[in-house]
């Protein structure tokens, strides 16, 4: 790839867009068929209500006010709450606009550095293995993901305001690069270092650090003060603030915060990840949707980490004035995985392909402008460079491709990850729940017991509950309930499902205590109108309506909770109530019970 290679005619550009767009879709494409995981996926639009409400203005409320699943990003929620609109439960409509979300990242990040370097093939490689890295199958094929692709659209398209503002500095340039940022950090969080990759752009290739004459951190500091402000607002506000309560459900079943690791355990491993991505770069073997947190940690492991860290990190510092990139590219890679290296660790993963996402840029870069140094000859570059470069985007579209069809369904994506990790209890757990779907319930049965083996925890218990309580066998159910409590005593799951086979065995009371600590320790809508009905049925009306009131107040388009608050108000004597209730139940989609009060004259 040489400079005469790299000549910028204006249809080359053109060519390389139509390239990036076709060769994405066809690797991609195929997701369009796929359905959700029972990984998240739930959490964020299958049992969210407040996504299946549509764009609504109460909708967009809560999407800026929630930290539901722990994360302050409200542009995912009105994204996936648009997707709702257009596309109800149909889970290929979300894929797709996930798809068209990476497309257009590529497309930018292509912009970007064609833009600053005025080098087209190199950048075109750059945009190319953004587009097809099997690691950022992940990202793209995880409708819960939808937060990578937008939150990186938002960072690309904040990196190339920000290049259209330093050719030629002003307000309103800069005006787009804040109000993007602002974008990207209500997306994910994980965008918070940007101005520091914007610093190391300065650096190169803008080279606005060789035109400045007074002081580089003060200059810096005037310049990018707003931005490194927002960036501590969204720091704090996914630190400090609690999140909102929500319904953990059997897809995010362990919840290891920073007190399940020491902090030397997790610096370790965190080095550890750091390496294992780089290799996966080069070599994207083994890619699985979780990865345990490791029992041990060998100790040549952690000094062979180290060892590279530190051999790269201060290799690239001495060749800074020389080879730049090197510099740029390796930074970029270091400083944007910080957030998600696992120092602050959430969840029992030791890494995960989705934290990739923007940082590899930074080796893509590497490799784009650092290989060519090894072949000073122009008819060397273009005779071994040229072809090595496309077989290797070649390469990386095919395992891209293959890696893809793993994500057709939970079965085939937990069961990969089950064949390349060991120890992997949260994938056992996940893999019995896409299993217990399809009915496969002794495949199910089994695949619980062993993540219990592996790890003994509430959910999975919890699960084969569930399991066993389907199947009548509620003392076998009460006994999984009733461990999985021990071990996790504010578990509002279990609760709530032990009051449910309480209930159908009319132990009433002992279900209301239960419905009761559920709702102490997670108010939810079914909880309430659960513990309503017993009370209706023990002649408590007033109780019961109350109880119906607060379901309502959670989840106002559930006709049920109007039908159960009807039959409250009739038993209550109050006709004009339960008659208001009766065609509200109606109005949304369930007549019974206005139906039955007209047949016997309650209502006209």
């Amino acid at each position: 790839m040489t400079d005469r290679i790299n000549n910028n005619t204006e249809r080359q550009p053109l060519i390389f867009y139509l390239f990036l767009i076709v060769i994405t879709f066809a690797v991609y494409w195929q997701v369009n068929e796929y359905d959700f995981t029972t990984y998240d996926d739930q959490a964020y639009v299958t049992e969210n209500l407040s996504i299946q409400s549509g764009l609504t203005w109460e909708g967009v409320g809560w999407a800026f006010t929630t930290k539901y699943f722990g994360l302050w990003n409200p542009l995912v929620w009105l994204s996936l709450m648009a997707d709702y609109q257009l596309f109800g439960l149909k889970a290929g409509g979300y894929h797709l606009t996930n798809l068209i979300f990476h497309i257009l990242s590529t497309l930018l990040l292509f912009w970007l550095f064609n833009r600053m370097t005025r080098s087209v093939w190199r950048s075109a490689f750059v945009a190319a293995m953004f587009a097809l890295h099997p690691l950022h199958v992940e990202s793209v094929a995880w409708i819960a993901e939808r937060k990578d692709v937008l939150s990186a659209f938002f960072w690309m398209l904040t990196l190339c305001f920000y290049v259209y503002y330093t050719e030629s500095p002003g307000v309103k340039r800069y005006l787009l690069v804040f109000f993007s940022f602002v974008l990207a950090l209500m997306s994910k969080p994980m965008v918070v270092t940007l101005p520091f990759v914007m610093i190391l752009l300065d650096y190169w290739p803008l080279r606005r650090f060789e035109t400045r004459k007074d002081n580089l951190f003060v200059w810096q500091l005037k310049e990018k003060i707003s931005l490194f402000i927002l960036s501590m607002f969204i720091i704090i506000i996914t630190c400090y603030t609690p999140p909102n309560t929500f319904i953990r459900s059997v897809y995010e079943p362990y919840d290891m915060s920073t007190g399940g690791f020491s902090l030397l355990s997790r610096l370790f491993n965190a080095s550890i990840a750091l390496t294992s991505y780089l290799i996966k770069t080069f070599w994207p073997y083994n890619l699985a949707i979780f990865y345990p947190f490791p029992s041990e940690i060998p100790v040549w492991h952690i000094i062979e980490s180290f060892t590279i860290i530190i051999f790269i990190s201060v290799s690239v510092i001495f060749m800074a004035k020389r080879l730049p990139y090197l510099f740029v590219g390796w930074f970029w890679y270091t400083i944007t995985i910080v957030p998600v290296i696992g120092l602050v660790q959430i969840g029992a993963h030791s890494m995960a392909d989705r934290y990739t996402y923007i940082p590899l840029t930074g080796m893509y870069v590497i490799l784009a402008w650092g290989m060519p140094e090894w072949f000073k000859q122009d008819k060397i570059r273009r005779n071994i460079l040229l072809p090595s470069g496309i077989i290797l985007i070649a390469i990386m579209a095919f395992l891209a491709w293959k890696q893809c069809g793993y994500w057709k369904n939970g079965i085939t994506l937990f069961t990969r990850a089950l064949a390349i990790t060991q120890g992997n209890y949260v994938t056992h757990n996940n893999l019995a729940i896409a299993l217990s779907e399809e009915g496969l319930i002794e495949e199910a049965i089994d695949h619980y017991n062993q993540s219990i083996k592996i790890v003994p925890d509430g959910v999975p218990l919890n699960n084969l509950g569930n399991i066993y309580a389907d199947l009548g066998q509620y003392q076998k159910a009460l006994d999984y309930y009733n461990e999985a409590i021990r071990i996790r005593p504010d578990y509002a799951d279990a609760y709530f499902n032990r009051g449910l086979v309480y209930a159908a065995l009319h132990r009433y009371q002992l279900a209301i205590d239960n419905y009761d600590k559920a709702i102490r320790f997670k108010p939810s809508a079914q909880a309430y109108n659960n513990r309503g009905n017993i009370k209706n049925k023990l002649g408590q009306y007033q109780l019961a309506i109350e109880d119906y009131n607060n379901a309502i107040k959670i989840d106002k388009d559930n006709p049920w909770f109007y039908i159960n608050r009807s039959s409250a108000y009739f038993n209550l004597g109050n006709k004009e109530l339960g008659c208001s209730d009766a065609q509200q139940a109606c109005d949304l989609g369930n007549c019974n019970i206005l139906n039955i009060a007209k047949t016997q004259g309650l209502c006209r």
